[in-house]
């Protein structure tokens, strides 16, 4: 990138790219969005005159198809949060640059370190810091890049305008984490590959969600645009809601919380914690499927924990 801005949170890096908008610019977003974007935009900027429509951006005709004269805006995230859905980046970035409009990528998932979307003809990369970046479990931040000047211009007026900086130790915290950065992905995503083969073999489970899976529709793509499948692995359970409810709090070392991408492993239920505010909605995520944030522990240790969770709640 040409240069970036560090935010105070990722949610106050996403709404400083979204005060590129105008009131009556219309936004397109992922149909399975990050909970917390896609309270944003609907809750937040919605009352502000900003339209929107979810669309599954892994369908480049849909995209095309819900393109208005008035679209500005294509906002993706590759791998998506909870579905690990995969976007063709440079697809994506053509059919908006050939309309006019610009494509922001969050990459908390990937990092920089897995896929690089600037390279790949996106106008904006947004992280939330909080997540693999910092990878400690002890820092707040968001962070935005880009290579046009007048949006690094933009960045750095709404940010001083609005005072979402992040404080000094935060900052450190985060330089600390990017230190390792390299190293802690490559293991997340071995150990990753560990569970969801485990998981993928188990009858208590439908479907694993993971891009490094042979059958999974994103699989080829990842490959081409990625150097690594990531750490998160998502999974459904046959028995439903309450027998993932019982998964996610019935594990010893996997930590029942809604943070990802730290040393530690932890499982959530994204329908009632993370994507809750997006229950009733198109984006609304199955009762019955968990989400996996793969630490940096032991591999056998964390399969057996997670089958144990599995037999115990009945699966």
């Amino acid at each position: 990138a040409a240069g970036g801005r560090a935010f105070a949170s990722g949610l106050a890096a996403e709404d400083a790219v979204l005060h590129l908008l105008a009131p009556g610019d219309h936004l397109i977003v992922p149909d399975d969005a990050y909970g917390g974007t896609y309270r944003l935009v609907d809750r937040v900027w919605g009352r502000l005159g900003i339209t929107h429509t979810p669309v599954a951006l892994g369908d480049l005709d849909a995209v095309a198809a819900a393109w208005r004269p008035e679209t500005r805006m294509v906002w993706a995230e590759t791998p998506t949060n909870p579905r690990l859905g995969i976007v063709d980046i440079a697809g994506l970035a053509s059919l908006a640059h050939e309309r006019g409009g610009r494509l922001v990528v969050d990459n908390t998932f990937a990092t920089p370190w897995l896929q690089q979307p600037l390279t790949l003809g996106a106008d904006i990369v947004v992280h939330s810091s909080t997540k693999y970046l910092g990878g400690h479990s002890d820092v707040v931040g968001g962070l935005v890049a880009a290579n046009d000047a007048e949006v690094l211009e933009h960045l750095w007026f709404v940010q001083n305008s609005v005072g979402a900086v992040p404080s000094p130790w935060d900052c450190f915290l985060t330089l600390r984490g990017i230190k390792t950065l390299a190293v802690r992905m490559d293991r997340h995503c071995a150990t990753a590959a560990t569970v969801a083969a485990a998981l993928a073999g188990h009858p208590g489970v439908s479907q694993v969600l993971w891009p490094g899976l042979p059958d999974h529709p994103g699989h080829e793509l990842a490959a081409r645009q990625m150097r690594g499948f990531g750490g998160m692995v998502s999974f459904v359970v046959r028995g439903g809601e309450q027998t993932a409810l019982a998964v996610a709090a019935g594990t010893r070392l996997w930590t029942l919380a809604e943070s990802l991408g730290a040393v530690e492993s932890l499982i959530e239920h994204p329908h009632r914690m993370t994507h809750a505010s997006v229950a009733g909605s198109a984006l609304e995520v199955p009762a019955g499927l968990i989400r996996l944030s793969v630490g940096l522990e032991t591999p056998d240790d964390l399969v057996d924990d997670l089958l144990g969770a599995l037999e115990r709640a009945g699966a």
